[in-house]
């Protein structure tokens, strides 16, 4: 089979961890006799310092181009410490999104075995959890009119909202739960926001359609600390951006790393895939960072995108051999660690 592949490294971490994941791609294309055609693109904090632009016209084209985007991370402090720059990195992320219709974030959080005492909760809380995110990602306050006024001392940012989007955001949601434990819950602020009003209608409008999903409806903030308390009563999680954006960076702690956890960002036409965690500059360069995120975001990729279900799932089994004996950068051990490129060549030659 042949694949098309567009690799976007982007800022701090991101090339970094990309690189190994793409040496865990061509092995698989080696042993499974596929054929990986890569196309490399400038995203970010890169692009902006080459281009002047964190989204260039050429690296859309080579996304469209491509049957699948691999992506590293977005972000650099000489912009976050900024607060009146007009260009920064994560304009790049947003204006991908939206010019690539990427409109949904399927956002896994689950355990390892090897790793449960690594999480800063009590293992008896989260041993076996397996739930899914769905955070829209193209609407909201991310994307609404936003400004100033009163000579700059009054600021606001529009959270906008239509039928539309959340339809198509919770059909998502539901198909997933139909397929696992058909239990789905929606997240809003129902009882303060009048877009959060909308989602609920939205959803309990198509609860009929999906008989078998049993629906809950909480408010983000009561969210929050039952994901600490009680994470396994949940399965299938959808909301809206910007509390998606919050909760599943709560959510991803609980596996022990932000290092761990993939990431898939659904679209009509194409998706990327990318691992949770940001650009993490202070490590870049370093080779320290964990590339476990953006391989297991690789096998995401072999079995969303391409169907090869069986490639995927040799990855993550070699992920888990990995972490069993102990093969991990030092975000997972206080006391032996190894490098970026030492785990990653060690998943290439297991493979």
């Amino acid at each position: 089979m042949e694949l098309k592949i567009a690799k976007l490294g982007g800022d701090g971490i991101g090339p970094e961890v990309i690189n190994e994941a793409v040496k865990v791609c061509n092995a698989i294309a080696k042993k499974f006799n596929h054929r990986i055609f890569w196309s490399e693109a400038m995203v970010g904090a890169d692009a902006i310092q080459k281009v002047g632009d964190p989204y260039p016209n050429k690296t859309h084209n080579t996304c469209l181009n491509s049957d699948a985007i691999l992506f590293g991370a977005i972000g650099d402090p000489k912009f976050d410490n900024d607060p009146n720059s007009k260009i920064r990195p994560e304009q790049g992320l947003l204006k991908m999104r939206k010019k690539l219709g990427l409109f949904a974030n399927i956002r896994p959080t689950f355990t390892f075995d090897s790793l449960i005492e690594s999480s800063p909760i009590k293992s008896e809380i989260i041993k076996g959890i397996d739930i899914i995110f769905v955070r829209e990602l193209t609407g909201g306050i991310y994307f609404g009119k936003k400004g100033r006024k009163h000579n700059g001392e009054i600021a606001y940012d529009t959270c906008t909202y239509s039928k539309e989007e959340i339809v198509r955001l919770a059909k998502i949601g539901f198909e997933l739960a139909s397929k696992r434990t058909k239990k789905l819950c929606c997240v809003d602020k129902a009882n303060v926001l009048e877009t959060s009003r909308l989602w609920r209608e939205t959803v309990q409008s198509m609860e009929m359609d999906y008989p078998d999903v049993k629906v809950s409806y909480e408010f983000v903030d009561a969210v929050a600390m039952r994901l600490i308390q009680w994470p396994n009563n949940y399965d299938v999680l959808i909301t809206e951006n910007l509390f998606g954006d919050i909760l599943t960076d709560e959510a991803s702690v609980i596996s022990g790393s932000m290092g761990l956890m993939p990431s898939a960002s659904i679209g009509n036409k194409i998706c990327l895939y990318e691992p949770i965690h940001g650009s993490y500059p202070e490590a870049a360069g370093r080779n320290i960072a964990n590339p476990l995120a953006a391989i297991l975001s690789a096998a995401m990729m072999f079995e969303n995108s391409f169907g090869l279900k069986d490639e995927a799932q040799l990855i993550r089994k070699v992920v888990n051999k990995s972490l069993n004996k102990r093969i991990v950068t030092k975000d997972l051990s206080k006391n032996k660690s190894h490098s970026t490129s030492y785990v990653g060549d060690w998943i290439t030659k297991n493979i």
